[in-house]
């Protein structure tokens, strides 16, 4: 594998996917994982600790849930959390097994707040979940391409065409983003899960 040298700039950041894209044609997964991480940890307004803090309660929480006998197989929830905030999307058929999931999620010391948006349904087809990927990688590109907010500072998820924004953000940036997923298509509504900063 040939070495890449770059220097990263505001603009090289918000194409760091199609670096991503040319690596794995390459054969080169380990190279393309790690740069990724380091643009994103780069651009983050979380400190280092709570970057790590969120990606390992996102995997603890994702653990518990799948290796509850009594959720497995019946809910479909997606774990995301951000500078401590854990939003739980999804479905489960009724309370008591979304009450459930919830728990665990307040179970841990890392979690500051969690954003219940898990729908009392049955669990969602595997073309449905299709589409809401793709929804997400819409909206993730338009905001690559939007000049007033770094793209890699918000989290977008996307469940039943509702499409979730996280991030540490000032309130124009999240207007901003907002406003962007709005004009995707199949998008039927944007929740904004953002925490605000001054700027």
């Amino acid at each position: 594998m040939q070495l890449l040298t770059f220097t990263l700039s505001k603009y090289s950041t918000r194409y760091f996917s199609l670096l991503l894209t040319v690596l794995l044609l390459h054969g080169c997964a380990a190279a393309a994982v790690g740069t990724v991480a380091a643009v994103d940890i780069a651009s983050d307004r979380r400190t280092l600790g709570k970057y790590v803090d969120d990606n390992t309660v996102e995997l603890k929480i994702r653990q518990a849930i799948r290796g509850d006998t009594t959720l497995k197989g019946k809910v479909n929830i997606s774990v995301t959390s951000m500078n401590g905030v854990v939003l739980l999307s999804g479905e489960a058929p009724n309370t008591a097994l979304r009450d459930r999931a919830l728990a665990y999620a307040r179970g841990f010391a890392e979690v500051r707040q969690v954003v219940n948006e898990i729908r009392l349904a049955g669990k969602t087809s595997w073309p449905s979940r299709m589409n809401d990927s793709w929804i997400t990688t819409k909206v993730k590109t338009r905001l690559y391409k939007e000049t007033r907010i770094d793209a890699n500072r918000v989290k977008v998820v996307t469940e039943q065409g509702n499409v979730y924004l996280m991030g540490l953000v000032t309130r124009t940036e999240g207007d901003s983003a907002a406003g962007v997923a709005r004009t995707v298509k199949g998008v039927t509504r944007v929740v904004k899960v953002f925490e605000y900063i001054q700027g």
